[in-house]
């Protein structure tokens, strides 16, 4: 029998913060996003989901086409958030011991020899994984158990992770060369998937010149951990109606197509959403509520934040491939056909 030893990385002393208003909320938000705005142009949908992620204590994945300032949003979130930021280019000859950190060899002043264990980049409270697509599903892998669990497991040893903990993951189109699907696994712990859109004409000719300018602009701190995890125990406090919640769980038992589910779901679906799905939404709808100044659910919350929630989680079959239909077609037609109200 293997015994596993549990060993935490050092901790920046903590301190318990008072419980935040809806104002304090909404205060704090908008200047997050503020900041963000004196750097990137535009994507103004994306920042708040992005924020939707990092307040519920999830973790977003960032898909689009390379130059699109995905990974300038993730830099951009981490000076403005006074938390310990890494980043990991992923590569295909990247390894998992260069993500979670190995044991070295170490000498110490009597001359003796011991391992120590050299922390990886993972051991940070927000790791941007850029282009994680792009290395192998083996290393991908790595991040499995610091994602879900907050921990990283090295030669049967546990090492807990900083708090709070966020992977904000970009991604290039899968019809991209050099690129490796995700495993389903992996997909499930992401709290939302963001579909990077190309700007308009007006943010293009924003960009060039913001970006051909001799000094460009960066992001002031205005928001620390405590105050990012005051905002998540805020959030999970919001009430929710009965008849909200069951929309919710409509929603999700429509995508599997065993459960007499609507006929899109059954033509295209291979395998319906997990539980996960269903969290998620709840979840962001919370957050976007008090986003909105409100202490309460609405439908259109529940809305909002039902594509970027399921569209990972939702398997199509060879049908919907080779058709072209995408989950984001399954899923607009679902919200469509399941009513808000059961009849």
């Amino acid at each position: 029998m293997v015994i596993t030893e549990i060993e935490s990385q050092p901790r920046p002393e903590t301190h318990v913060r008072p419980e935040m208003t809806v104002a304090e909320f909404r205060d704090v938000v908008r200047r997050i996003e503020d900041e963000v705005a004196k750097v990137m142009v535009g994507q103004a949908d994306i920042v708040r989901d992005v924020l939707i992620c990092i307040i519920a204590g999830g973790h977003a994945l960032l898909e689009g086409v390379p130059g699109l300032g995905k990974t300038m949003l993730v830099r951009t979130l981490g000076e403005a958030l006074a938390l310990d930021f890494s980043r990991i280019q992923f590569t295909p000859d990247l390894m998992p011991a260069d993500i979670t950190g190995t044991n070295i060899l170490v000498e110490d002043q009597e001359g003796g020899r011991r391992f120590a264990f050299q922390p990886g980049p993972i051991f940070a409270n927000l790791v941007l994984a850029d282009e994680i697509n792009r290395a192998t599903p083996k290393t991908q892998s790595a991040l499995l158990e610091a994602m879900q669990e907050k921990t990283c497991t090295i030669a049967n040893v546990i090492h807990e992770l900083a708090q709070p903990f966020f992977v904000l993951a970009t991604q290039n189109p899968l019809e991209m060369e050099g690129t490796y699907p995700l495993p389903e696994a992996q997909l499930d712990r992401f709290f939302f998937k963001l579909l990077v859109r190309y700007p308009t004409s007006d943010d293009l000719a924003e960009i060039l010149r913001r970006t051909t300018a001799e000094v460009g602009s960066a992001a002031n701190r205005v928001a620390d951990g405590d105050t990012i995890c005051a905002m998540g125990t805020l959030a999970r406090q919001v009430p929710i109606a009965h008849s909200v919640s069951d929309f919710v769980v409509r929603l999700v038992l429509a995508t599997h197509p065993e459960s007499g589910a609507a006929p899109i779901a059954k033509r295209y679906v291979r395998y319906g959403v997990s539980p996960r799905g269903g969290q998620a939404i709840v979840l962001g709808a919370k957050i976007r509520a008090l986003m909105e100044g409100r202490l309460n659910v609405a439908f259109d919350d529940v809305r909002a934040v039902a594509l970027p929630s399921l569209r990972h989680r939702l398997i199509l079959n060879f049908e919907a491939e080779a058709g072209g239909t995408t989950p984001d077609d399954v899923l607009l037609a679902l919200l469509d056909e399941v009513p808000e109200t059961a009849g």
